[in-house]
């Protein structure tokens, strides 16, 4: 909605009121208001969601900000302290890092055809609740849906919306003074939008990636050698091609052993672990075998190299440990038909996004070649599975035959919701694998 006025001049301030009453009206969705009760009548019958959404959004913001300026209880007699919480923290003035969205339509904003944006940022944040505040504030604003985490360590977010409405986020990012050290670039972006995710949900986490190590034991700060995408294309290609290099290097893969199945660098180890918390355990257990080597490491995004970099090098085995900037995402912007084969994992509702055309997972059915993933059909097992259209219309859709089985006996035994539980595949998995020197 735009308030549009003609006022060009006046005499006195009693004409110039006069004249602006006259000449201001309201536009929006193509039509022109006169009066305010027509262009009330049109938000409401239009665009109440939207309202709604903004309304609900300013109201947090007031309850927060009173809770953070009553829980001071010298506020109504030491004005220094009220100075000090509006004027020297530049963040808790949640709504200064809102963008203007004034030349902006419901339905820009609002369109389900987008993008997905994948950015992460180490730094020190003193207050990130203020900071989880605002990003609540953004999104909504912006009618984003996604995941951001965010510690005393950084930002780490995963987002969806119209390309609008992302361009907006990305200039509210880069702007704050907080992240005044990310550009455009560190935003990893692929088709999707706000449909990727099922809401949106912003917290404050002890890390921004969860290794199940405390941030101030291993910190960002102690990360291996960043490599450009040229840069670790070149090294891979000369692990490729160079037997004795082979030996001595070790192309390593950070991600879970779901990512790394449905895509992968050629040649690169893959644990066999189910998540990034198992990765120190996995560390410690195999010391020798990362012993006086060189490792090349690679993960989605970058992220969970930072720390998983980190921690390898606090163990000081390694010859030397580089990590891949800005992850597979920023190396298949440069090298589609890289060395990298496979899919993209995504921890999003899509699942997987396109890479190189080649299929390298099979169905766990039948092994025909398969590459989308699917949720177990019983509703106790959140695991992903690979099951091909021909196994699934047959009735195959659980992890397991065992997990198949239960989900059967659950649904004729109609004895309510079942209760969540391990699957019998995954607790007969090694947890934490041993790799053989």
């Amino acid at each position: 909605t735009k308030i549009i006025s003609n006022l060009t001049g006046s005499t006195s301030a009693a004409s110039a009121q006069e004249l602006d009453v006259q000449k201001v009206h309201w536009e929006c969705c193509g039509q022109q208001f006169e009066k305010k009760m027509d262009i009330h009548k049109h938000a409401a019958k239009e665009h109440m969601p939207e309202v709604l959404q903004q309304t609900e959004a300013v109201l947090e913001l007031l309850v927060q900000q009173n809770s953070k300026l009553t829980a001071n209880h010298n506020f109504g007699e030491n004005k220094s302290a009220s100075l000090e919480l509006s004027g020297t923290k530049e963040e808790f003035d949640v709504c200064a890092w809102l963008p203007d969205t004034s030349h902006v339509t419901f339905d820009e904003l609002t369109c389900e055809a987008g993008e997905v944006l994948l950015y992460y940022c180490y730094c020190a944040i003193e207050e990130p609740r203020m900071i989880c505040t605002w990003q609540t504030a953004l999104c909504r604003q912006l009618h984003l849906t996604g995941k951001v985490r965010i510690g005393t360590e950084g930002i780490n977010g995963t987002i969806g919306g119209c390309k609008t409405a992302t361009e907006l986020y990305i200039q509210a990012m880069i702007s704050h003074p907080l992240f005044q050290n990310m550009s455009k670039e560190d935003f990893k972006r692929s088709a999707g939008g706000v449909n990727c995710f099922a809401d949106l949900r912003v917290g404050v986490f002890k890390e921004i990636v969860p290794m199940g190590v405390d941030p101030e034991k291993v910190s960002y700060k102690d990360a291996g050698t960043h490599l450009t995408p040229e840069e670790f294309h070149m090294k891979v290609e000369a692990l490729s091609q160079d037997l004795e290099i082979d030996k001595k290097t070790i192309l390593l893969d950070c991600r879970n052993f779901y990512e790394s199945k449905i895509g992968n660098f050629q040649h690169s180890l893959a644990p066999n672990i189910r998540k990034f918390s198992y990765f120190p355990d996995y560390v410690d257990r195999n010391l020798e075998f990362f012993r006086g080597k060189q490792i090349l490491m690679y993960c989605t995004g970058g992220i969970r190299c930072e720390r998983g970099s980190a921690y390898l090098r606090s163990k000081g085995v390694c010859k030397e440990v580089y990590q891949l900037k800005g992850g597979i995402h920023k190396y298949l912007e440069q090298f589609p038909s890289g060395f990298y084969k496979g899919k993209l994992f995504v921890f999003d509702d899509r699942y997987t996004i396109p890479a190189s055309n080649g299929i390298i997972s099979e169905c766990s059915y039948c092994g025909t070649r398969w590459d989308q993933y699917r949720l177990c059909s019983t509703s106790y097992c959140c695991q992903l599975v690979l099951s091909c259209l021909r196994c699934r219309e047959k009735g195959l859709v659980a992890c397991c035959l065992i997990c198949q089985e239960k989900g059967k006996s659950a649904s004729e035994s109609h004895s309510g919701a079942p209760v969540k539980e391990e699957c019998d595949c995954t607790e007969k998995r090694m947890k934490i694998p041993v790799e053989h020197i």
